[in-house]
């Protein structure tokens, strides 16, 4: 691999990388000093009380982690602890307040005059979050993020991550094409008018903290269906980019899309994940025997990307536009996998059967989960009527008991259950825009990135060209025992 050209580029600089303990932002950390150990200095934006805090928090929850093996292997654990003391700062603070919230003076002003690259990537990404905290940090977290920007004296980059979905449910092909409010009537005060006026009406109620939490749930997707979006995450990320598009002026502004991000392909290694992802969740579901039905079509197109694939394209924008002053313009990657390396979940199915019956679930018991062919639903009708046929029965036999006689051994399986299944069903009303999609993303800015890396010789060290990935084996041999080991 040619490194020169990534090293050339990055030495010497400073980067800031907020939301720094989610998973992409994990992989970006542990690529930069593997791969360019003499950047100048990369600050990390942490939520927590202070220096000391956020200090600790990196150690325990990025440093530590299993993905940071190799590095340690390669320069020694002294080295890496050392690397890390002199180059990395852990900065305590929270995107959804002015500059940060930064208290510690000295640091702001040495952060100002020295930030040479911005990588956004802080974000909720729950489909169903309170919509005033999707709103706090996904939408006034993205403009904290462009003010403090326009306040560094020598950034030549802001790039956003985004999602490949904040165009809601399409279909046909998804162009990588910019939002403004006036195509979509979106008035960001009158959003936030709306969230205090709940407040305030819930305040007033005496709710419980809970009650509270759910009520703002509901009003984000409500707030999302009115605007045209299927939920809160979708329709939050979409007003952010609206924002940073609106307000960037002279900011060299790049927004990546990525869609499903999955565990590693390649780099440092294979399989790595953290956090439970949507496809992962019904996987684990179904490995353990819990369920063999889903909604689902199968003719939805899977857009999966491995994370070190999302992770090599930003570092592959930085090096086209961090230092191109031909490139002034606001520029939209979709990074996907469906229009070059196209998966059906009728694939995914098959893959994951086959797993789960070549390498079985052993469940606390000792005993071997045999699992049966996955059934998919391919209409929220199909998969109400199903749960009307085999769950509701049940439920109510169930109801009847508790009521006569068996009030105290009934009592907590009745419960369970109904909890189970509303959760199944409000879970299929969430995922639905993700399992039952018949979109495919275009990827034409994507691919001449691409060319750019190859040009320059540096398609190797930054590859995210999804057309190399073998899904069956990908599947067979990587995502899931990985999934199985990490997340299981």
């Amino acid at each position: 691999m040619e490194l020169s050209k990534i090293e050339q580029f990055l030495e010497g600089n400073t980067i800031l990388i907020t939301g720094a303990t989610g998973f992409l932002a994990k992989i970006l950390v542990e690529k930069i000093l593997r791969v360019q150990p003499n950047i100048k200095r990369l600050f990390l934006l942490l939520r927590a009380s202070d220096t000391k805090s956020a200090r600790k928090r990196f150690n325990v929850e990025i440093l530590q982690a299993e993905l940071f093996n190799v590095l340690r292997e390669k320069i020694g654990t002294n080295n890496l602890n050392s690397l890390v003391e002199e180059k990395v700062f852990p900065i305590a603070g929270d995107i959804s307040i002015e500059d940060f919230g930064i208290e510690n003076s000295e640091m702001k002003y040495e952060m100002l005059k020295e930030i040479d690259i911005i990588i956004h990537s802080a974000a909720t990404t729950r489909f169903d979050e309170r919509y005033d905290i999707a709103m706090n940090i996904n939408v006034l977290g993205a403009f904290n993020v462009l003010k403090f920007a326009k306040r560094c004296a020598n950034v030549k980059i802001l790039v956003h991550v985004s999602t490949a979905y904040v165009g809601g449910e399409g279909e046909g092909v998804i162009s990588e094409k910019s939002f403004n409010f006036d195509d979509y009537y979106i008035d960001i005060d009158v959003e936030r008018k709306v969230i205090d006026d709940k407040l305030k009406e819930l305040e007033a109620q005496n709710l419980t903290s809970k009650e509270v939490t759910m009520a703002m749930r509901n009003l984000g997707i409500q707030r999302a269906s009115l605007n045209g979006w299927p939920n809160t995450y979708s329709f939050t990320k979409a007003m952010g980019e609206m924002m940073l598009g609106h307000f960037k002026e002279n900011i060299q502004l790049v927004i990546l899309r990525p869609t499903i991000i999955t565990s590693t392909y390649k780099e440092p290694f294979p399989g790595w994940i953290e956090g439970m992802k949507t496809l992962d969740t019904f996987m684990l579901i179904y490995g353990k025997g819990i369920s063999n039905v889903f909604l689902a079509d199968p003719n939805t197109n899977a857009d999966l990307i491995p994370g070190d694939m999302v992770v090599n394209s930003i570092l592959a924008t930085i090096v086209a536009h961090g230092n191109n002053k031909s490139y002034q313009n606001d520029f939209i990657y979709n990074i996907s996998s469906s229009k070059g390396n196209l998966l059906k979940l009728e694939d995914m199915r098959l893959y994951i059967f086959n797993y789960f019956t070549k390498n079985p679930w052993i469940d606390k018991h000792g005993n071997i989960i045999k699992v049966k062919e996955m059934t998919f639903l391919s209409s929220m009708d199909s998969f109400q009527a199903y749960i009307s046929r085999y769950y509701w029965p049940l439920l109510k036999v169930l109801q009847l008991a508790n009521v006569l006689t068996w009030y105290y051994l009934i009592d907590g399986t009745y419960t369970n259950l109904k909890r189970k299944i509303d959760n199944a069903i409000r879970l299929s009303e969430l995922y639905k825009p993700y399992v039952i999609f018949h979109g495919r993303f275009d990827d034409s800015n994507t691919e001449r990135l691409r060319m750019r890396m190859k040009d320059c010789k540096m398609d190797d060290v930054l590859n995210f060209d999804p057309s190399c990935i073998n899904w069956e084996d990908y599947f067979m041999n990587i995502h899931i025992p990985g999934v199985v080991k990490r997340l299981a």
